[in-house]
């Protein structure tokens, strides 16, 4: 029997996963954030090796675990230099004793990959297709049968991320500031803000975003309060979350013709939280691609990315 770890590592979690070569989950365990570009190595190493340890502390295993094969899919690796930091994070797990594990690695067998390939792998249990996230951030991103991937947005907050829950955040805040100013037409949006910040005013906004330093996730935060308006019949709202759509649609198609033919048969897989809207967003986006592609079908995840990861471990014990 095989036995391989997945491991997903991002800005909030890391989740470790122990499979044997049946598929089956036989452990799972969770720690703090791994993205080393942001807490750093030491940081992130001792997030891997924690959620490792509670993954094989809930195995039904008595005896020492031997691992054959690690996928570690982590948010911000990307570059060939990022992944021989990983391969360093790797090896110290290894040499780690405390870790009720004995390793059976080769170089074939660490497989590190950024957090969108276990995202598609997992949420889709193959990794052919394409997987459209849709959090905080966005990013689309595609891989054919031939192994041939293209990426399409993940620039971040300030030079990109069309079609996020900050995006929508933000582009609701200025149709009520602009409401406001009498500058564009009357929006519930304004009241929507201050009831849920708790304003007097809608002025107020200035005090909370700025003097309280709000970041990203902060203000990201803020977008049920367009998705509410817009499931309410709110005009301005229905055109922030129609262009949010119609982004993510632009970016899922990019990929479609860059990697996949017209006519081709997949599944588009929507991972984060804008898509669980009362809106209906995940049914406008599946209906205008659908409508482009007929042979695409849209899902949400049936695994999370972790037992991805763990997928594409078992791939190289089986090669």
């Amino acid at each position: 029997m095989n036995y391989v770890l997945g491991i997903d590592g991002g800005g909030s979690k890391t989740v470790c996963v122990l499979m044997d070569d049946l598929r089956q989950v036989l452990g799972r365990g969770e720690a703090g954030p791994s993205n080393y570009q942001s807490i750093g190595i030491e940081a992130t190493l001792q997030s891997i090796q924690l959620a490792v340890h509670n993954a094989v502390e809930a195995t039904i295993i008595t005896k020492t675990v031997n691992i054959d094969a690690v996928c570690l899919g982590l948010a911000g690796v990307g570059r060939a230099a990022d992944i021989e930091v990983v391969k360093g994070l790797v090896q110290e797990l290894q040499n780690n004793k405390s870790l009720s594990i004995t390793w059976a690695l080769q170089p074939a067998n660490i497989i590190i990959v950024n957090d969108a390939l276990i995202a598609l792998v997992g949420g889709i249990g193959q990794p052919v297709g394409i997987v459209v996230a849709a959090g905080t951030g966005s990013i689309v991103f595609g891989r054919n049968h031939q192994g041939h991937t293209k990426r399409v947005g993940g620039w971040g907050y300030i030079l990109g991320d069309e079609g996020s829950a900050y995006k929508i955040a933000i582009a609701g805040i200025n149709a009520a500031l602009k409401s406001y100013d009498g500058r564009e037409i009357s929006t519930s949006l304004r009241e929507g803000f201050k009831q849920h910040l708790d304003l007097e005013s809608i002025e107020d906004l200035i005090e909370v975003v700025y003097r309280r330093e709000w970041g990203v996730k902060q203000i990201a935060a803020l977008a049920p309060v367009v998705d509410f308006a817009a499931a309410s019949g709110d005009i301005v709202a229905n055109m922030i979350i129609d262009d949010a759509v119609q982004e993510l649609v632009k970016a899922t198609s990019t990929v479609i013709d860059e990697i996949f033919t017209t006519d081709s048969v997949l599944e588009v897989v929507t991972t984060g939280s804008v898509w669980r809207s009362r809106c209906k967003i995940h049914e406008r986006f599946a209906a205008s691609l659908v409508k482009k592609f007929p042979n695409i079908r849209v899902i949400f995840p049936r695994y999370e990315p972790a037992y991805g990861a763990g997928l594409l471990a078992l791939q190289t014990t089986q090669n």
